[in-house]
């Protein structure tokens, strides 16, 4: 049995996810989320959003999953948004040259080596195709893009991709959204949603897929100004594996089995000590790091490691992964986990985008993508201001003299020391030197009429910086099902637990009537529990025992009996998942304590006190 057979098996036996499409032969890289697995997605989404978009005093937005080919120029993901693609000469096969290099345990991490790099790695270690087993020596590895291309519209329609991120949807909107925020900084602007990656090797279930559901943010903000809230986090524990901590083979390559343990500390340390560059990562590591144990992510089985400089994204400077140990070894409570090998993934990236994305979009658009910070005082500066001669520079350039006035005064502002000419190589003129469109032009010096004037500023156009958290739905909800499964014995019978917390546990309570008499009881109450919005699920098959187990792999964490003193004393036995503890309450009271059980303002140890 291989390590996630355990996982694939309960998800498919109880509705978790599955492969879709089976009827017809599937599609790899593409999973359905049965009913438990979409009401556990929906209530970690849900979670997501209390956290980082309520709490903070963020917004939510929706944009579309057609993006236009513009926006991707600009942004960049044209140029570098591939895997390293290998070929198998006999069966035709397609593998990521990375993965099989890993997989054969030449290195641990091989995603960010150069195709040649690769190639060379596969030849001197002979690996072969896992399909056929045919030699792989001398193929060429090749970058194979990874977004999904479409077209918008009939015939050859706009080019167009979906949509591999979010954060793109919500990045080029930045000139409308800052009305919203009213023009101050700082503010944040989430979106939870689906994305599609042409994934040329989809595997491990919902770990690698092609198309994702994500949960990402874009907290705008003044790098010269305001600063995060640290002392919200400050004592928040974190594991931080820095780049000088990931021990480095001859290739450059990380050798996890040697890699040193990760660094023990909190936000508040991480910052002072400068491990964590920018305090606004920081602060976000300490925000996914609560919220990851909050949703049943293990802290113990959970580092941040940051990424080396020949794996950062085009778009960050800085970046740090959650990520998780995710092996499933032993799951009996006394089981040593160090028969397991360690497998980790990312659950999350916490990125410093900088202003790249924000620069890129008004290089390539003709929108406004700063803000105006306004001074703490009014300045009296001396600025050069254009007067352009329009009786040459209209003939000479038509409609696009208004352009050309544009980018003349624009230069003006941001480079006053453009107009310090240089002879023009061509005619021995003094130019000045602009572009339009994207295509430069000379004007000469005198068109120009440069003068130093004085004025009063209030204020500067400034570019925001952005830092983005971003997590992959999918990814946290295979954590929590693997660091919540747990096997155990209840009076000497075996039993598989999900431990999940109740705050995401598909189904917060199960009603079981013992006797016939008790059905129109339990069916009341299961009515009264789902009128108060709480998913109560019914059960009256089979013996106590198997129906128990049933709600235990699903992760319910209580579960409510109706007996044939029920009758008599008009109550029910209440019963804890992880414990099996049992507690005899009013009937009239089991709406209001499992609501209470669930939202953590009550427990099992003083229900009993009670």
């Amino acid at each position: 049995m291989t390590a996630d057979e355990p996982v694939a098996d309960l998800a498919k036996r109880r509705g978790l996810f599955f492969p879709a499409d089976e009827a017809y032969g599937g599609a790899a890289g593409f999973y359905a989320y049965g009913p438990r697995g979409a009401d556990l997605k929906r209530r970690i989404e849900e979670s997501w959003r209390r956290r980082f978009v309520v709490r903070e005093g963020h917004e939510l937005v929706d944009s579309p999953t057609v993006i236009p080919e513009p926006v991707f120029e600009a942004s960049g993901h044209l140029d570098g948004f591939d895997d390293a693609l290998i070929a198998c000469p006999e069966c035709d096969a397609h593998h990521r040259a990375d993965h099989l290099v890993e997989d054969a345990g030449v290195v641990a991490d091989a995603e960010d080596l150069r195709p040649a790099a690769l190639e060379d790695l596969v030849a001197e270690h002979d690996v072969r195709c896992p399909t056929c087993g045919e030699r792989l020596a001398g193929q060429p590895v090749e970058a194979f893009d990874l977004m999904f291309e479409t077209r918008a519209g009939p015939g050859d329609g706009r080019p167009a991709y979906l949509r591999p991120e979010t954060a793109q949807g919500t990045l080029v909107e930045f000139p409308r959204l800052k009305t919203y925020a009213r023009n101050q900084l700082p503010f944040g602007v989430a979106q939870i949603g689906r994305g599609y990656r042409n994934e040329i090797n989809p595997r491990k279930a919902i770990v690698r897929v092609r198309e994702l559901t994500m949960a990402e943010l874009q907290q705008f903000y003044d790098p010269e100004r305001a600063a995060p809230p640290l002392s919200a986090v400050a004592d928040v524990p974190l594991r931080l594996l820095p780049v000088e901590r990931q021990d480095e083979d001859a290739d450059g390559d990380v050798d996890e089995d040697d890699a040193r343990e990760p660094i023990e500390t909190t936000v508040a340390e991480a910052v002072d000590r400068d491990v964590v560059a920018n305090p606004w990562l920081a602060y976000y590591l300490g925000v996914a790091r609560a919220w990851l144990d909050r949703v049943g992510v293990d802290p113990d089985r959970l580092r941040f490691r940051q990424h080396r400089e020949d794996e950062l994204a085009h778009y960050a400077v800085e970046c740090w992964d959650a990520e998780a140990e995710v092996s499933v070894g032993p799951t009996s409570e006394d089981a040593d986990r160090e028969t397991a090998d360690e497998e980790w993934i990312e659950l999350a990236g916490i990125a410093d985008r900088e202003d790249h994305d924000l620069a890129n979009h008004a290089a390539h658009s003709n929108d406004d993508f700063t803000l105006f910070r306004e001074y703490d005082e009014p300045r009296h500066v001396e600025r050069p201001t254009v007067d352009p001669d329009m009786s040459e520079i209209g003939p000479r350039f038509g409609e696009r003299a208004d352009a050309v006035v544009d980018a003349l005064e624009r230069l003006a502002v941001e480079d006053p020391d453009a107009f310090e000419t240089e002879a023009d190589a061509a005619d021995g003129d003094d130019a000045v030197t602009i572009e339009v469109d994207g295509e430069p032009h000379e004007i000469p010096a005198e068109w120009v009429n440069v003068r130093v004037a004085e004025r009063i500023e209030r204020g500067e156009h400034v570019r925001p910086h952005v830092v983005e958290p971003a997590f992959g739905v999918d990814r946290v909800l295979y954590a929590t099902v693997v660091h919540s499964l747990r096997r155990d014995e209840v009076d000497g019978d075996p039993r598989t637990v999900l431990s999940l917390p109740p705050e995401i546990a598909p189904t917060p309570v199960a009603v079981f009537p013992l006797t016939d008499d008790n059905a129109e009881r339990a069916r009341d109450l299961v009515d009264r529990l789902r009128r108060r919005g709480v998913d109560a699920a019914y059960d009256d098959s089979g013996s106590i025992g198997r129906r128990y187990r049933r709600q235990d792999e699903v992760g319910t964490p209580v579960c409510v009996t109706l007996d044939e003193r029920t009758p008599a004393d008009d109550a029910a036995t209440l019963r804890d998942r992880d414990s099996t503890e049992q507690v005899r309450v009013p009937l009239d009271d089991v709406p209001d304590l499992v609501s209470r059980l669930r939202a953590g303002e009550t427990t099992f140890d003083s229900l009993r006190a009670d």
